[in-house]
């Protein structure tokens, strides 16, 4: 085989001439130390809070800890893929999760990946999971209603856009069957959900999933599911990775209602983190910036003025107690950064009242500015006719005799305490919340037995859909209760009252006669 000259010169020459000189400078560092999803790395002198650093075998850390000589990092993938002295590299960039529209529907974990089973997400738009909260000249005053479908709090503990309102009580008191229940009640309405499941168990979320399809609900939802099979960096980073997701329609001029489902589970996984960064502990054991932790996302939560574009972010955290104690750390901070709170009682629980709202400790700080004028109208006298049965229900315990007055007063609070209970995944319109509360508080229900009262308000449902639909949609489009959608729906009540004291009475003699 010969070798001609000219060929040798011609290659030469071309690789000269596609010579590069430039250089690619990479910030890297050493593993010094792994364990329990921590690593501790020399070398990475200009690494930021919170920056996202690249390990080998596709896994990726999050920088916590800037010390004087190391970075102490959580890792957010499989950490005994790790070992000492390998090599570790900086992105540049802050953490960050796929957002938009297109993320509706979907189920992802806390990174913003597919676990749904429905292929990769396409989406151009990324959001970081760490913002500065908006400034309060960005924002403005909350007074559009979200409506949740449940008459005892949007009677009485009104939630409005862009505010936070926290749900507490102790475990299986349904706390979350409310937030449930909000989101399947805005599939006619113009906000958009996300659902964040911290430290949940994995058939929990596919149950919340599934409702949610069954009702249509998943449309204009996104779950982001961070269980409790799955590392505490994962944990710690959800509820951050769900506000992204809800601040990319924010900011688009759209409306959100975000539920962090729970934030306990979330300073757990927090407080596991700190301790295993050797932060300094504090009170139960929690490092010293967990009101901040909460804080710095629950701030998110807002409603934007017109000059942003006037989209809202509405927050509902939840927290979890232990025996009702809401002077515990986690809890007593959670109320304060948040605009009241949803409070659930477990002896109201087990009586029977579902939802178990304790109305006396409960409160809404935005109260009702949120509200239409015929609720607001109609929840008056609810409250205060509620608030006079308790006094005297502790009073009648004694068993000492009543007066008339009083007899009546707690007549009309057994059968108000009736209306208040609602069946789960069952949301109602807010025009029938205002007829039946309306039917309550003015005494038209006070001659039907309590035990009939739930199957009065079914029936009366039915007859005003069918026979009445006027009034309903009277309430609906001008949002206040005038004199003279009063009289007729005064005239309503009492002709399907008649109709079902009547059928009570025939079914009465039927019985009598077998």
């Amino acid at each position: 085989m010969s070798i001609r000259p000219d060929e040798i010169s011609t290659l030469l020459q071309k690789q000269v001439e596609g010579y590069d000189q430039s250089l690619e400078m990479t910030d890297v560092g050493t593993v010094i130390y792994v364990g329990d999803g921590i690593t501790r790395i020399y070398g990475l002198e200009k690494c930021m809070a919170g920056e996202l650093l690249e390990f080998p075998g596709d896994v990726m850390g999050l920088a916590l800890n800037l010390e004087v000589d190391n970075v102490g990092c959580v890792l957010l993938g499989d950490y005994k893929k790790i070992k000492e002295g390998d090599i570790v590299k900086r992105t540049g960039k802050i953490a960050q999760v796929p957002a938009g529209e297109a993320m509706m529907g979907r189920v992802v974990d806390a990174l913003g990946q597919a676990i749904d089973g429905k292929g990769p997400i396409n989406t151009e738009v990324f959001y970081p999971i760490e913002r500065i909260a908006p400034e309060v000249t960005e924002r403005q005053p909350v007074n559009e209603p979200v409506q949740t479908g449940i008459k005892a709090i949007d009677s009485m503990i009104p939630i409005g856009r862009g505010q936070r309102e926290l749900i507490i009580g102790d475990r299986g008191t349904g706390k979350t069957a409310i937030p449930v229940d909000a989101i399947i009640n805005q599939k006619d309405s113009d906000i958009y959900c996300v659902y964040v499941a911290i430290g949940q168990k994995r058939s929990k979320v596919a149950g919340v999933v599934q409702v949610l399809e069954e009702r249509g609900a998943m449309d204009y939802t996104t779950v982001v599911a961070a269980t409790a099979s799955e590392p505490a960096p994962l944990l710690y980073f959800a509820p951050y990775a769900g506000c992204a997701i809800a601040e990319a329609l924010m900011d688009a001029g759209k409306h959100v209602l975000i539920i962090y489902d729970d934030l306990s589970k979330h300073a757990i996984a927090y407080r596991e983190l700190s301790l295993l960064l050797r932060r300094p502990p504090g009170r139960e054991a929690y490092p010293g910036d967990i009101f901040y932790l909460h804080s710095r996302l629950l701030e998110r939560s807002a409603k934007y003025s017109d000059e942003k574009g006037g989209g809202s972010q509405t927050a509902l955290p939840i927290i979890e107690t232990q025996e009702g104690d809401v002077s515990a750390y986690i809890p007593t901070n959670v109320i304060s950064i948040t605009d009241g709170q949803i409070y659930l009682e477990r002896d109201l629980f087990f009586a029977g009242v579902r939802p178990a709202v304790n109305v006396g400790l409960s409160v809404s700080r935005v109260g009702g500015n949120a509200q239409n004028r015929a609720m607001k109208r109609v929840a008056g006298r609810l409250r205060m006719d509620l608030a006079q049965y308790r006094e005297l229900e502790a009073f009648a315990q004694f068993g000492t005799e009543l007066d008339k007055a009083t007899q009546a007063r707690l007549r009309r609070g057994e059968r108000l305490v009736e209306i208040l209970k609602q069946d789960q995944y069952m949301p109602l319109p807010v025009e029938k919340q205002i007829m039946i509360i309306f039917a309550g508080t003015t005494g038209l229900l006070d001659d039907i037995p309590v035990e009939k009262v739930r199957d009065f308000e079914k029936e009366f449902y039915t007859a005003m859909d069918e026979r009445y639909a006027n009034i309903g949609q009277a309430i609906k489009e001008s949002g206040d209760l005038t004199d003279e959608i009063e009289d007729e729906l005064k005239s309503a009540i009492m002709a399907i009252k008649q109709d079902f004291l009547s059928e009570k009475d025939l079914d009465l003699e039927d019985k009598a006669t077998a």
